[in-house]
């Protein structure tokens, strides 16, 4: 199944395969855009009409769900939402990290798929898609000979800063790799200028939820979810 774009305004809505596999389609919506109702229907018809069996979104706000709920999608997954303002700079990563490249995105997505169940797995498409969600990307790895056992990707957006992917192997996790990771996004937020940070995290993900809490992030009282709708 291809991936398809429609085009509105400025800005755009995409259907394509699920990053999870199955018979999903992943419905993206362009960054800061308010989608319209209309757009939401064609993304469906549009997808109805391309086999697939169901459609997900990204993990949306309460304020960005209305629309969608309004088309007959309803909540699949639920995620905490933390933020952290940056009123210092950060202390620097206690490993060492490099700069990831293309070359390094198989193993990137291989260490993904090893840290994520198949729901969360960013599959080629979701990499690139959080590679270029913000105006200013950062792309840090860590590795072990020639493997990669942890990655990061983070944005800056405007004052906003965002740690898009956070993942360490499950084979070199409780050696301070994720802190690394953490460490070194905030100190480039820092740098870039933002003065705000935000990540998000699955409900059950108690490791990371503890790994953001030591770093000084709260939980939102409004988080994020993922909604979805068959078709």
């Amino acid at each position: 199944m291809r991936q398809q774009t429609l085009r509105f305004g400025d800005s755009w809505a995409r259907i394509a395969p699920w990053r999870g596999g199955g018979g999903a389609a992943h419905l993206v919506v362009g960054p800061d855009a308010t989608v319209p109702p209309s757009v939401v229907h064609r993304c469906i018809e549009r997808a109805r009409a391309s086999g697939y069996d169901s459609v997900l979104t990204s993990a949306v706000s309460p304020a960005e769900s209305g629309v969608f709920v309004d088309a007959g999608f309803s909540v699949r997954e639920r995620l905490h939402l933390l933020a952290r303002d940056l009123g210092a700079p950060p202390e620097p990563p206690l490993l060492p990290l490099v700069k990831g490249t293309r070359r390094d995105r198989p193993g990137v997505l291989e260490l993904d798929d090893a840290s994520f169940d198949e729901f969360w797995r960013l599959g080629p498409v979701g990499l690139k898609d959080a590679l270029d969600a913000t105006p200013a990307t950062r792309f840090r790895i860590g590795r072990e000979t020639d493997r990669v056992i942890a990655y990061a990707i983070t944005g800056v957006a405007g004052r906003y800063g965002y740690l898009q992917r956070i993942a360490v192997h499950p084979d070199v996790r409780s050696r301070g790799w994720g802190s690394a990771l953490v460490a070194d996004s905030l100190s480039w937020i820092w740098k870039q200028g933002g003065d705000r940070v935000y990540v998000n995290t699955q409900l059950e993900n108690e490791r990371a939820l503890a790994l953001y809490r030591a770093f000084g992030f709260d939980v939102l009282p409004a988080g994020l979810c993922v909604l979805g709708r068959a078709l």
